[in-house]
Formats: structure tokens, sequence, C-alpha cells
């Protein structure tokens, strides 16, 4: 179920706002419940496997979560507990997201035939709730205060569907006091601010990133004839670059006008990057909420600048190199 679907605009999404004004001066617990039920309902769209899969991820963190603290409380090594918990997180995405890639290579190198080898099908959200189990674990290792020993508020950050799709990444420390006490005092004020900025994401989306959409495939397909002119590989070019950035910007729209509805603050995720005057300018402005995740719990932990310049360059294309990997399982992304 995507945002710009009939189904997610017609009924998914009315039947969850009745709900929620239903619920509206109730506990903050209910009003959690009651989102924790929907967004389950709407990952079940995707198939039982997947959220099974999900399940786990939620309770496997919240376990090593709980872990953590009481180790910190007993003056125990919770580096343990923080190890395993990323083990596990990063071997699912590794598992889901690369292994078949990196089998097909496997089998080329070794000249056997790769039309056989069946590929692992890839669990929606998996990249963007990953990250943000992770963000759960290392937060209470930093700060043993921070564990949240209700599992269904640990659920919901995980699952909440508004960013499960496509982001923006949100951290534990960022959002916990949402979770933990959210009256509907933004009221209407903040339903029509939500729904304003919702309604501009799904504009960049229809209107325009699936018009670009048109063109940019139709460059492809040209290439792949081999009848694509020179005018229209430009005209592809800029298409798709534009495709992507709408695309993109306009599902964080929709996930944080949709959080701005439910009284949720979800960072920003996009700040005009086609306007930057420089590569480094750029990654400030694109994808804001990866950026910054790198650089606070890889960046910075291994050093950051504060250090030689080799362990520095060094410390760069670690973060920049596990950015291209995140993003996909292909050489180009690598590169």
């Amino acid at each position: 179920m995507v945002f710009a679907s009939g189904t997610f605009l017609f009924i998914f999404l009315p039947v969850t706002l009745a709900g929620y004004w239903l619920f509206r001066n109730r506990s903050v617990n209910i009003l959690n419940g009651f989102l924790l039920v929907m967004s389950i309902g709407f990952y079940l769209n995707s198939g039982i496997r997947q959220f099974v899969l999900l399940l786990v991820s939620i309770g496997v963190n919240y376990m090593f979560a709980l872990l953590i603290s009481k180790s910190v409380q007993k003056h125990l090594s919770h580096k343990i507990f923080l190890a395993l918990a990323v083990i596990y997180d990063i071997g699912m995405l590794f598992v889901f997201k690369y292994m078949t890639f990196i089998r097909i290579e496997a089998l080329k190198i070794a000249g056997i035939d790769t039309g056989h080898v069946m590929e692992i099908a890839l669990p929606l959200g998996i990249s963007f709730y990953t990250f943000q189990a992770l963000s759960y674990v290392i937060d209470v290792y930093r700060d043993s205060g921070l564990v949240e020993k209700n599992i269904s508020n640990v659920a919901l950050y995980i699952s909440f569907f508004p960013q499960l799709i496509a982001g923006p990444i949100v951290r534990w420390d960022s959002i916990r006091d949402d979770l933990r006490m959210r009256p509907w005092k933004s009221g209407w004020g903040g339903v029509d601010h939500g729904l304003q900025r919702f309604t501009i994401g799904l504009g960049k989306k229809v209107i325009i990133a699936n018009q670009m959409g048109i063109f940019a495939d139709k460059a492809f397909a040209l290439q792949a004839s081999g009848d694509l002119t020179t005018g229209f590989a430009w005209m592809g070019a800029v298409a798709y670059t534009l495709q992507i950035y709408y695309d993109f910007s306009g599902y964080s729209d929709m996930a944080i006008g949709l959080g701005h509805i439910f009284g949720f603050h979800f960072p920003e995720n996009f700040k005009h990057p086609y306007i930057s005057s420089s590569i480094t300018e750029f990654w400030r402005r694109w994808h804001i909420s990866l950026s910054t995740w790198f650089r606070d719990y890889v960046y910075i932990p291994l050093g950051g600048n504060r250090c030689s310049k080799g362990r520095n360059l060094l410390n760069l294309f670690i973060v920049w190199g596990l950015t291209g990997i995140w993003h996909g399982a292909n050489y180009t992304f690598w590169l």
C-alpha cells in the first residue's frame, strides 16, 4: 500500500483519522495502541512473512535494549548486548538486501550459470525500520534512562506507518517524548498543517514525479533499443533527476504531514538540494535524516575530524562507503 493509492487515500487514511479523533480524549497509551493496530494493518498488506520479520525485529531490539539498561544498572558490560543487537540488525539487512547479489557475483566469478539463483524478496521498508531499531538500542546504550519498558511504544516507533516505507529515518531520542506524552493540544491546528503538508507531498509525487517518470522511462527504453538521440538523452537525464527528487521528497512531505496530524514531529529530510553550490552542501540538504544518522552513529564515534588527516579521510570513506551500500546492492551504488 502506497500513499498515492486509492486504497490508502480513500479507505485507510479516513478510517485512521476517524478512529484517532474518536480516541482523542483518551490516554496517550490508547492513542498509541490505536496507531499501532493501524500500522500493523498497513504493513500486513505487504504479506504475512514480511510482517513476521518486522515483529521479530521489534522483539529482538526491545529485549536487547532492556538487557543493555539492566547491565548498566548492575555495572556489567553492556557492550556485548549492543554488539549482538547490531549484528542481528545488520545481519538481517545483509541477508535480505545483499545476499542474492553476492551469491550471483560469486557464481559469475566461478563461471557458473546464475539463471537458477532464486532472489530473496526484499521486505518493505527494511532499510528504514532497521536503522530506527539501531537508533533505539544505540541511544539506550549511550543513556540507559532512554529505555522504554512498554513494548507497544517500541513497536509503534519501529513500525509507524507514515515513515515506514520511505522515511524520514526518525531517531528514538527525538520521538520518545511524543510517544510518552502527546495530548490533543495541538488540536485542529496540527491536523490542518499536517494535511497541507501531506497534500503538497502528494502533489509532488502524482503531478510531477510520475509525469517526469514517463519521460525517463522512454529515454531508458530508447537506450535499450539503441535509438536514443543526444537531445532525448538530456531530456531523460533531467526528467530522471526531477523524478527521483520529487518522488522521494514527496513521500517525506507526506510522512511529515501525517506525523503532524497525529502529534509527532518528524525531522525534515530535504531542503531544496538542487540549489546547492557544492557537493558538501548538497548532502546537507538531501536525505538529511540518513546523512545525520551516519554522522552521529558512525562518523563521530570513529573520531570524525578530530584526528589526523589520514584517519579523517578513512572515516569519510567508511561513512560514504556504508551510505552507498545502504542505498542498494549494486556496484554503481558502492562506487
